[in-house]
């Protein structure tokens, strides 16, 4: 996979669920991604919005978007995929446990189906855009916590509405706290109904988030 990657010549679609890359990862990541914009490769990336507090992922957004690459995070990202000048794709092999291992995907008919649901996915999302060296991207709290309660309104658990939107369980419940606090509920229950009801969860963009337990 490392040495598809780093053959790239004209286009690379990568799309990482999940909160902030760990340092070794971006560590290793950056020199290639770096040698990838040089050659003039198109490098669209998805990440979670959870990302935009993680100061070592955005160190590596920084770098890597300077040099032309292109950011954007949702609240939900499909699964895991990399995309190789639409000719080889690499997706999780869900059979190992710990999803360390990973397919490789040369059929054209599939490839092109990996790229439209990551087209579909990449127009919903939010670019993270840098004004100047020294401004971090804002994260979405408005967006996040909207997402958290339409989940809950859902049947969501709280941790998995974590894992889902690749936060901590301690922010899932403040959310859900201060929306219980707004709407003066005392169960949870009692939360939903008042959620659909308040109108709180309608917005614009609420086609963003599409729940879904598939």
């Amino acid at each position: 996979m490392e040495e598809a990657v780093g053959a790239c010549r004209e286009e690379l679609l990568t799309a990482q669920p999940g909160g902030g890359r760990s340092t070794e990862l971006l560590t290793e990541a950056l020199p290639r991604d770096l040698a990838l914009q040089e050659r003039g490769v198109r490098q669209r990336t998805l990440y979670q919005h959870a990302v935009r507090t993680h100061s070592p992922t955005l160190a590596y957004i920084e770098r890597v978007s300077a040099k032309g690459a292109e950011i954007r995070t949702l609240n939900e990202v499909f699964e895991r995929m990399i995309i190789c000048d639409r000719s080889v794709a690499f997706i999780p092999d869900h059979r190992h446990e710990r999803h360390t291992a990973a397919l490789a995907v040369e059929h054209p008919g599939i490839i092109q189906f990996l790229v439209t649901s990551f087209e579909h996915q990449w127009v919903r999302a939010e670019p993270v855009v840098y004004r100047s060296a020294y401004q971090r991207p804002q994260l979405l709290t408005d967006e996040t916590r909207r997402a958290v309660l339409q989940l809950v309104v859902t049947g969501y658990t709280n941790e998995a509405i974590a894992t889902r939107l690749g936060i901590s369980s301690r922010t899932v419940a403040t959310h859900i706290q201060r929306a219980a606090e707004l709407l003066g509920s005392r169960s949870r229950a009692q939360l939903c109904y008042l959620l659909a009801r308040s109108g709180l969860l309608e917005d614009e963009h609420a086609d963003r988030v599409a729940p879904s337990r598939s």
